[in-house]
């Protein structure tokens, strides 16, 4: 995607629940192309995610760290739960995974900081709740 396309999106980005979303759409897309795109959006080249379980670095590492939590977790649904709380740079929310229209068993909590275009620069997760043996 060229700059000029990154700039038109980083101004819809800005608003931290749109990009906390596209985060997240990210996520919970299985189509590889589509989820390429959506990370492309929502993600700066040069980002990094890490929590208690894992770590991605750049487009390709986060994609594959999505991509394996798919797999493990077949059919499972990711969803925000708390309004997106954002301080300058920062941006703190609430999610919860679980299969699709059923309870969540897995609840965390992200901490981001937003680059200079409005995508995500890093990405910090953690684990507030999850069934035993998780890990």
């Amino acid at each position: 995607m060229s700059a000029t396309t990154h700039a038109a999106h980083a101004a819809h980005a800005n608003d931290p629940s749109t990009l906390a979303d596209r985060y997240l759409a990210a996520w919970n897309e299985t189509d590889a192309a589509r989820r390429r795109e959506l990370i492309a959006l929502a993600w700066t080249e040069s980002a990094t995610y890490v929590d208690p379980l894992m770590r991605g670095d750049g487009h390709a590492g986060i994609d594959a760290m999505i991509a394996g939590v798919q797999s493990r977790f077949p059919g499972f649904r990711f969803r925000r739960v708390t309004p997106v709380d954002a301080h300058g740079p920062h941006l703190r929310f609430t999610w919860e995974l679980g299969p699709d229209g059923d309870a969540a068993l897995v609840v965390g909590t992200d901490f981001a900081t937003v680059g200079a275009d409005g995508r995500l620069q890093s990405m910090t997760g953690f684990i507030d709740r999850a069934p035993e043996g998780l890990g």
